[in-house]
């Protein structure tokens, strides 16, 4: 069985190790282009890209995979399925229409829920106990085919999102390849998703990040467990940014985004709606990643000030 493996992030990268490792067939590699990284701003592989080429698969980087050419490159490929996984573009009909066995995709939630681009992280801004990893068939819909296999995982009530990526990064790799199988052996069965249930996770902005202390300890927490390790939750004080990596949550009452506590010993503690929160780990423009206590030895934030 031939496979053609679309994919771009470290989430991507691990399924195709996981078919490497098992010694699948694969053909080809879809990735996105070079982008700049870093200080330098100079152009970086992929994960999925730096994996392909390390075990001398061919890489192919389109641009669009609307145009001919494109098309013409999985022709000459010939692959009997198409695996897909945070690739980054919408596969087009006459591609999806192409492979034998169809185009299958690995998605980071349990659909119908939480279709789109971050399903992990909106999983946790919107205080769900559990997630997992769902196998589908892929038609012209965002994330509504078919599903094939579907696995659960709990989230503890500290997990951040870059927890919960690892996770199912190799639960979608493990799905992936026992989903192959199951394709091969013709055991495969299609369960249609059921629209009435479904959620959308829409892609996330910078703006995403920014505490409303208006909000809850809990909505607030939610936040920023699910905004780290990027593109993480943020607060503003004198026009400087403190992003905000970890919080717990303190019983003390104040007015929304007031400083209640600010010293080297108790850390930095700031109001919401119903309780408080102690900033535990923090980051200020220009400043390294630290805790609050730390930053305080050094730094002042006066207490009774209103942050935001």
């Amino acid at each position: 069985m031939k496979i053609l493996f679309m994919g771009t992030p470290e989430f991507a990268q691990k399924s195709l190790e996981a078919l490497i490792e098992n010694n699948y067939n694969i053909v080809g590699v879809f990735t996105q282009p070079d982008k700049p990284k870093g200080r330098g701003m100079k152009l970086a592989p992929p994960p999925v890209k730096e994996i392909a080429l390390k075990h001398n698969i061919p890489v192919f980087q389109p641009k669009s995979l609307k145009d001919q050419e494109t098309f013409e490159i999985i022709k000459n490929l010939d692959p009997d399925v198409i695996a897909v996984a945070a690739y980054g573009k919408i596969l087009p009909k006459n591609i999806l229409d192409y492979p034998k066995y169809g185009c299958i995709n690995v998605h980071a939630s349990l659909l119908p829920k939480y279709r789109g681009a971050s399903p992990i992280q909106w999983c946790i801004i919107r205080g769900e106990e559990k997630s997992g990893v769902t196998i589908m068939y892929m038609n012209e819909g965002l994330d509504t085919g078919d599903m094939i296999l579907k696995e659960e995982v709990p989230i503890p009530e500290d997990m951040t999102a870059g927890e919960l990526h690892d996770i199912l990064a190799e639960l979608g790799a493990k799905l992936l390849v026992k989903t192959l199988k199951d394709i091969k052996g013709g055991k495969i069965t299609r369960t249609p998703q059921d629209d009435s249930k479904a959620s959308y996770a829409p892609m996330l902005t910078k703006e995403t990040g920014e505490i409303n202390w208006q909000k809850s300890a809990r909505e607030i927490k939610n936040l920023v467990r699910g905004l780290c390790p990027w593109p993480v939750a943020y607060t503003k004080h004198e026009g400087r940014v403190i992003k905000v990596y970890s919080v717990k949550i303190v019983d003390m009452k104040g007015k929304p985004g007031e400083v209640l506590v600010s010293n080297d010993r108790d850390g930095l503690i700031v109001a919401c709606s119903d309780g408080a929160l102690l900033l535990d780990e923090i980051q200020i423009e220009g400043k390294r990643r630290m805790k609050s206590t730390e930053f305080l030895r050094g730094h002042r934030i006066d207490e009774g000030i209103t942050l935001g």
